[in-house]
Order: structure tokens, then sequence, then C-alpha cells
């Protein structure tokens, strides 16, 4: 318990994982699929795609698979979870998902007009890995640290997870803009070739640096597997959700962190698109606001953590809400790239802040003594794959509707406003004990 060497371990699942956040989810993926994914039919300003003879808007196809694979997990974790923590293999399933992952981001490679469809299912694997890695990942928190440090190791993996993110992004950037410095030829870069190793060079990141917590995490017990793990799995799996729903201040936080993770998530993952297709900014000009926001995230997650320092877990919060609900405001009222620049610093400042508070400020509300840790961030999990799902979903839907995304940005607005007034009912205290 807090050792540092321990921490740094943990850290460096951020340091592994982060690059599908960033190169996947938020960069070279989206612009490649805007460019390779072949359009059949054009109606006003709505471009179509057809995906198993299915036709949708291209931009709504984009964030239906991000639900889909949200949705996935919502079912999904809190079974696993279960079985994980009865079992006590923690470590274990977030290996397998770990490994799902970084084969689909892999699998990228043979991105190609002509197979749509079997892309869009590995990128939805890519998430589902994602996101079934992290539930386990997170739950290792009350193991390693005493609840005092929990923001402050919350911010340092969230730190790490940036850094590390960024570097190979850097790395990529260079394949595919200079290639010649890897004995490539731009002909190499202009086919797509080299966008298609950076697809790559995450899986091999991904895995690779995973080895490091996977040998310095807690090791996971030596029980045999046995039949009745399944239903034992459910059975601590009932137990936590009672637990959850006796704690006034843990429901009412997670009702909260559902609405206001709503708009976060969302505009993580639409962020690229809208620049892309509402303001048309330049690649480069994008790639290197991107590299920004990064950078900007890292000293906003330790400065979210010295707020909750002072002022306490749910202030700091509401302060982070009120920055994000500039966001979208802002961005309805965007035309220029200068505009669009000042709004991405904005949201880097805030972006590691809200998701470092919001992981550390949950893991103070499981009870000292449990041991379901796992079963405990499931719903955690859940909340928050619930909130991808509604969000990218609500978005997507009123961008295939009405053609624009400054339609849906509305849509994000009033979540901000509903989470902020949520998040009042829990007092700014770093200690939740029910009374």
């Amino acid at each position: 318990m807090n050792n540092k060497k321990t921490w740094n371990a943990w850290c460096m699942y951020d340091w592994a994982n982060s690059v599908h956040n960033l190169v996947i989810i938020t960069v070279i993926f989206p612009i490649y699929y805007q460019s390779t994914v072949p359009v059949s039919e054009t109606i006003g300003t709505k471009e179509l795609v057809s995906f198993f003879n299915f036709k949708f808007d291209k931009n709504a196809l984009y964030t239906f698979t991000i639900s889909a694979a949200s949705l996935l997990l919502v079912f999904l974790n809190p079974i696993l979870t279960g079985i994980a923590d009865y079992s006590g293999r923690k470590k274990l399933f977030m290996k397998f998902f770990c490994y799902l992952g970084a084969a689909s981001c892999a699998y990228f490679y043979f991105f190609t007009p002509d197979n749509l469809e079997w892309i869009m299912i590995a990128f939805g694997l890519s998430i589902i890995g994602w996101g079934g890695s992290l539930v386990f990942y997170n739950a290792f928190i009350p193991q390693i640290a005493t609840e005092e440090h929990y923001d402050r190791l919350s911010a340092r993996g969230f730190a790490f997870g940036y850094v590390g993110s960024v570097l190979l992004l850097i790395f990529n950037l260079l394949l595919i803009m200079k290639p010649g410095l890897f004995g490539l030829t731009q002909a190499d870069s202009d086919s797509g070739f080299t966008t298609r190793i950076a697809f790559i060079t995450v899986g091999i990141w991904w895995a690779g640096f995973a080895q490091i917590p996977f040998s310095r995490l807690p090791k996971d017990e030596s029980k045999p597997f046995q039949s009745r793990f399944l239903k034992n799995g459910f059975i601590q799996l009932k137990n936590t959700f009672l637990n959850v729903r006796k704690s006034r201040y843990l429901k009412r936080f997670l009702l909260s962190f559902l609405v206001y993770d709503m708009g976060v998530m969302t505009v993580i993952y639409v962020a690229t698109l809208f620049a892309n297709e509402e303001i048309n900014i330049p690649r480069e000009g994008l790639i290197a606001t991107l590299l920004l926001i990064q950078l900007i995230a890292i000293p906003g997650s330790y400065l979210a953590s010295r707020l909750s320092e002072k002022f306490g877990n749910t202030i700091a919060l509401r302060i982070e809400i009120v920055l994000w609900t500039i966001v979208p405001i802002a961005a309805y009222f965007t035309t220029t790239a200068g505009q669009f620049y000042v709004i991405a610093g904005l949201v880097g400042l805030v972006m590691g802040g809200i998701q470092s508070l919001s992981r550390s400020t949950f893991a103070k509300f499981i009870p000292e003594n449990a041991e379901e840790t796992s079963a405990y961030f499931a719903f955690y999990d859940i909340t928050e794959k619930i909130a991808m799902t509604l969000g990218t979903f609500i978005f997507g839907f009123i961008v295939d509707q009405t053609g624009s995304m400054r339609n849906s940005l509305l849509f994000l607005i009033a979540l901000f406003v509903l989470g902020f007034l949520l998040l009042q009912r829990i007092p700014s205290k770093n200690v939740y004990t029910e009374e």
C-alpha cells in the first residue's frame, strides 16, 4: 500500500492504453476514416455510406459504432467483474481486454475502402478492449493506495497517459508526414500505407507497455477455476448492487456523473469530426491542436487535484463542469480556425481534470473493507459506458436527422447544466460518510 514503484507501474497502464484515445479515437483513425470511407450517395449535406446494405450518414455511422460498443460493455462488464472479484482474477480479465483492444487496433492495417464493415467491427472491439480493461485497472486503486492519495494517484495516471500518447502520436505523425525519415516514400504516405503502419504501432505500444503493470501489480489469487464462479460472481454483483442502493451519496454521484459525462465523452469522441466537417480545419492545424490539448491536459489533471485538496471533490468538479459548459456554447458560434484553437485549449485544461477527479471521487465512496472493488468499479464503468452510448447516439441521431453537428451542441449544453445541478446535492468533503 502506497508504494511509489507500484503506483508508477499502475500509471504505466494509462501510458499504454491512452494511445487508443488519442491516435485511434481522436486523431489518425477519424481523419483516415473521413478520407477512406466510400460515399455511396449524397442527399443535401448528408453523405451516406453502405454498411451491410444499410445506409447511414458517414459521421453517424462512426458515432453509432461507439454507442454499440459501449452498450455491449454495459451488459458485459458487470458480469465479468463479479466473476473476477469472486475468483480473485482482476489482472487476468484486464489482460484479456488489453490484448483484445491492442489486436483490434493492429487490424486497422487492413483498412481499405473495400472492407468498411469488418473495420468498423474491429473499431467497436477496440473500444470494448479499452473500456473493458479500464474497469479492472481502476479497481486496483483502493488496493494500492489509501484514500488521501486517490486524487493525486488518479491525476498522475492521466498525466502518464497524456505524455505516452503524445510521444507515440508524434512518432506516427512523422511517419505519415515525413516518410523519408523511415526509408519510405511520399507515395507510401499518399496511399495510406504509413497510416496503416501507425495503427500497428498502437497495438504494439498498448500491449508492450502493459507488461509493466502486469508484472508489478498485486498478483491474482491462485484459486482453481470452478463452475460455481459464474453463480457466485452474480451473487457478488448482486450484493454490491444492494450496497450501492443503500449509499445515498453514491447514487447521487452516479446520476450526476451519468449526465455530465454524456457531454464530456461526446465532445472527446466527436471533436475531430466537428473540426473537419463544420469548420474545415486544415489537417496540419487540427493535428497541432490535438497535440496541444494533450499537453495542456497534463497540468489540467494536477490543477483539478489541487482544487479538490482546497475545496473538496464536488466543488472542484462543479468548477470543471462550468468550464466544460463554455465549450459547446463557444463551439456553436465558432466559424474560424482561430476560435476553434481557443476552445481546444479550454478542452485540454478541463479534459484530464474532470476525468481524474470523477475516478478518484468514486473511489472514495467504496467502503474501506470492501473486497469486491472490481464490482464497485463496474457500476462506475456502467455509468460511463451508458453516458458514452447515450451521448454519442443522441448526437449522431441529431446529426443524421438535421445534417449539422451544430444542432447537437445544444444538447451538450443542457447536459452540463443538469449535471452541475445534480452534483450540488452532494456535500463537498473528501470522505463521504452516510448520515
